[in-house]
């Protein structure tokens, strides 16, 4: 029994170590392709990045973003969460300038540590249960970290949209702010939708929030989105194996915690990435069975049905 005990409590620390000093250093890219453009549009490359709960002495995840723009997307679309520390402003948006200067077009709507900072509590409890609202006073400088991601050519979607033309198809973007924080509008956003204008044709859209809650998603679905980006949920963080997501720390269903799946109702479908993301708290810095992650999303022309 003592032998058993002994080699248990090893496996225990070998996970821990693992988890904390390895694992969320492994940065990948996770691919997906999806047939949203019409006949005869060029493919396009959309790039999601979450969740990057970026900490000023984080160099390695910094180098690792900056040199994401050898990937030549046309399209950038950050979905919160971006900074991790209240003095990491500037140190994201270093790692952004080589995607900005790359000549993608970019999109962006914040998380609840957009405006606010972490703040040490319970990891067990980080990972297990649903964070609360927050009733502390804002710590993180959000107008200053709107506008720099304004400077380097993003276009803010917090309950806001826009309509981007790249590589020759016209793209209309639609996003809610965090519906984590309550912060999410969607009559404003539907209200921006319509100050678009008309289009000609079936326009191409895509949502974007940061918490996936279903009713930000059906929002988003109803407004016609035909793929909807989202994180929040770090994939788990701690996953599994052979089992998978404990939480997805909102009231998405579990299952479809990382990754792409569909989101419809008797009316609409939609496809819905959510990014595991690229960081963690500073004071839950654990991943398992979860490498942080971006996402490469290769929009296509509808596939034609193959012939039996």
């Amino acid at each position: 029994m003592t032998r058993v005990v002994k080699l248990l409590g090893g496996a225990a620390l070998g996970a821990l170590a693992w988890g904390t000093l390895v694992e969320p250093r492994l940065f990948t890219l996770r691919r997906h392709a999806l047939p949203l453009l019409p006949p005869d549009a060029a493919p396009l490359r959309v790039l999601q990045l979450s969740d990057l709960h970026l900490a000023p002495w984080q160099h390695r995840k910094i180098d690792w973003v900056r040199r994401l723009a050898a990937l030549r997307p046309d399209l950038v679309v950050l979905t919160g969460d971006l900074l991790g520390h209240v003095e990491a402003r500037e140190p994201l948006l270093h790692s952004l300038r080589p995607l900005a200067d790359s000549g993608a077009k970019g999109v962006f709507v914040h998380g609840s540590n957009d405006y606010y900072g972490p703040i040490l509590k319970n990891p067990v409890k980080y990972l297990l249960e649903p964070s609360r609202l927050s009733t502390r006073q804002q710590d993180i400088d959000n107008a200053a970290l709107t506008s720099g991601l304004v400077d380097l050519g993003f276009t803010d979607l917090n309950n806001s949209a826009a309509r981007l033309r790249v590589r020759g198809t016209d793209l209309e973007l639609l996003g809610l702010g965090d519906p984590h924080i309550r912060y999410d509008d969607a009559d404003r956003m539907r209200a921006a939708l319509t100050d678009l204008g008309p289009h000609e044709g079936d326009p191409v859209r895509i949502g974007a929030v940061h918490a996936p809650y279903r009713s930000a998603l059906d929002a988003l679905l109803t407004a016609g989105a035909g793929a909807i980006l989202a994180g929040h949920t770090h994939g788990g963080q701690v996953r599994v194996p052979g089992v998978g997501a404990l939480t997805a720390n909102c009231d998405l269903p579990v299952r479809q915690a990382r990754g792409l799946s569909a989101w419809y109702d008797a009316e609409h479908a939609a496809y819905l990435n959510v990014s595991a993301g690229l960081g963690a708290s500073i004071y839950a810095p654990i991943r398992f069975a979860c490498r942080p992650e971006a996402s490469l999303i290769t929009l296509e022309t509808a596939r034609e049905t193959l012939p039996a």
